[in-house]
């Protein structure tokens, strides 16, 4: 039976980002150095293919500091954790190695600076998100108010309108984080904003593909995690961009092949935590049901690439 023909478009730059790269090599190159267990305080990363690779390794995850022993190393998620955490790792002398990602570490020095100058902090998030909780753990309780939507900004209470800074999660969609500065500027002429964008040039460069891709796609699919904020992101992204079917799945087996019956056209795309291997394993379920022509979208090339923590780079 002759397979129906089908156009594949890649979008590239897509996957793995320099920091959830950094964060992975941490978790391998710990194990390698100290043996196992090495236990990792929340998901090194959002990606579940990812998490089990590594504990089949030996990494151990846990949710809190008080679920490791003492005697073990134990690694911060790529996410950012509040200051507390390695606060009450120092008061138990562990020895800890802090995976989080360099462009979320930027924000984290720039919400303290402006708190040094006297300014109030808003930030610009998704209310419990990791990334979120370890940004507003930077100060003390209280001193970061969260707006998650244009219409947060109107209802937010200030201690001196005159006062005031905004930093934002690195995930975000750049469009929707554009309305709400918007908002937060037209309400507060005097706010102060980050002198360069908050949001990392690999959620920007993803959703950029997407974009590029969604009017001439007629269904996209985003490999990534349902709990990854930037994979979700593209999903949407994707629709807004007039893509007529988009959906997140974390793997080949959760494609939903009826919504796709009759399609002639589909996008690709991985969020930032989603190995090229699931990519693969994608790509080659459509090969098995279609006569695939794949044709690579690539609005950016990343060279970008963060070294890891010097600890791991000294001999036991």
């Amino acid at each position: 039976m002759t397979k129906p023909p089908l156009t594949l478009y890649l979008a590239a730059p897509r996957g793995f980002c320099a920091g959830v790269d950094r964060a992975i090599k941490i978790v391998e190159m710990a194990l390698q150095k100290w043996g196992a267990p090495v236990y990792v305080r929340h998901e090194i990363v959002h990606n579940r293919f990812v998490v089990d690779g590594l504990r089949a390794k030996g990494a151990v995850f846990v949710e809190e500091l008080d679920d490791c022993p003492d005697d073990r190393p134990v690694i911060f998620s790529a996410h950012g954790v509040p200051k507390s955490v390695p606060a009450q790792a120092q008061q138990r002398n562990m020895v800890y190695v802090d995976a989080t990602c360099p462009l979320v570490s930027k924000v984290h020095i720039e919400a303290q600076r402006h708190a040094e100058n006297g300014l109030q902090m808003i930030m610009i998030g998704h209310r419990g998100h990791p990334e979120t909780i370890g940004t507003m753990g930077q100060l003390p309780a209280g001193d970061v108010l969260l707006v998650e939507t244009v219409e947060d900004v109107a209802g937010v209470t200030v201690r001196d309108p005159a006062r005031i800074a905004y930093v934002t999660q690195t995930t975000l969609s750049v469009d929707d984080t554009a309305d709400i500065v918007a908002a937060l500027k037209a309400r507060f002429p005097a706010i102060v904003g980050p002198h360069k964008e908050d949001i990392c040039y690999a959620t920007t460069n993803r959703q950029e593909a997407v974009k590029a891709i969604a009017p001439k796609a007629e269904a996209m699919l985003v490999v990534g995690a349902p709990n990854s904020s930037n994979s979700r992101r593209l999903v949407e992204v994707a629709a807004r961009a007039g893509c007529g079917y988009s959906q997140l799945v974390q793997r080949a087996g959760d494609i939903d092949w009826r919504a796709l019956d009759g399609i002639g056209s589909v996008g690709i795309t991985a969020g930032a935590s989603a190995p090229e291997v699931l990519v693969n394993e994608v790509i080659d379920a459509f090969r098995d049901r279609f006569e695939v022509t794949v044709e690579m979208v690539e609005t950016a090339v990343e060279r970008v690439e963060f070294k890891v923590p010097r600890v791991l780079r000294e001999p036991a």
